[in-house]
């Protein structure tokens, strides 16, 4: 059973017509990523699909339950968390501040546990733990988003263009992280600029263009497409 389920989703911002019947899904352990141009629809769909916005017409489901009209602080209690493009930390707070504010849908008893497992896995965050986050470098921001998402313990991970902005070795790093949570079976839907990057670690993947999906396919299928490799990949 597919763990969400996005079918024939039509969104608009005032009269313009962002998204056009877009369906897809996201099976349980697996990465699939939404690659695309920039102004394809891509943070349209993850919008809506964590709350932010609603669908004219079309459901989205998450452990078959219909989303329709859930306020986003209720889509995160039922296990649906998104690390926003831009990394949207909170600026004047330190960084173990915002891992708090990471889990407040969560028991106050898996706040302590749960950040012993963020820094495990982002020791450089430990290290930081008392810091401003808005000294942090890029890199180190975008490691705070994606930690204080897990605060939540989600179910479905959403990453909004996480490799926006850094340098080519962070980037690396993000991907290694992404692959190793992937491993320890969480499931990650991921919207991503860098088409190379985002297929390497996909085992699904479907390509936007202009609101609507023009193409689907493993990760390894979509990277060996003439098309995929003309419009994305630089080849």
């Amino acid at each position: 059973m597919a763990m969400l389920k996005v079918e024939d989703i039509h969104v608009y911002y005032g009269s313009i017509h962002a998204v056009k019947g877009v369906s897809f899904e996201v099976n349980e352990g697996e990465v699939v990523t939404l690659i695309g141009a920039n102004g394809a629809g891509k943070s349209t769909v993850l919008n809506t699909v964590s709350g932010l916005l609603h669908p004219r017409t079309g459901s989205v489901r998450f452990l078959d339950q219909d989303l329709k009209g859930a306020a986003p602080h209720k889509v995160v209690e039922r296990g649906l968390a998104q690390v926003p493009e831009g990394r949207r930390i909170f600026l004047q707070m330190t960084v173990e501040e915002n891992l708090e504010m990471g889990a407040y849908t969560r028991p106050s008893t898996s706040i302590v546990p749960g950040i012993e497992d963020v820094y495990k896995r982002f020791p450089r965050l430990e290290e930081r733990r008392k810091q401003v986050a808005g000294t942090l470098s890029g890199g180190e921001q975008q490691m705070l988003a994606m930690g204080r998402a897990l605060m939540s313990s989600p179910k479905l991970l959403m990453l909004d263009e996480p490799s926006m902005g850094l340098a080519p070795i962070l980037v690396e790093q993000i991907f290694d992280i992404i692959r190793e949570l992937h491993a320890a079976g969480t499931t990650i839907l991921l919207v991503e600029q860098n088409a190379q990057a985002a297929l390497s670690v996909a085992d699904r993947a479907y390509v936007l263009e202009t609101g609507r999906i023009s193409l689907s396919g493993t990760g390894a299928e979509l990277m060996a497409s003439d098309q995929v490799r003309k419009a994305y990949l630089g080849g």
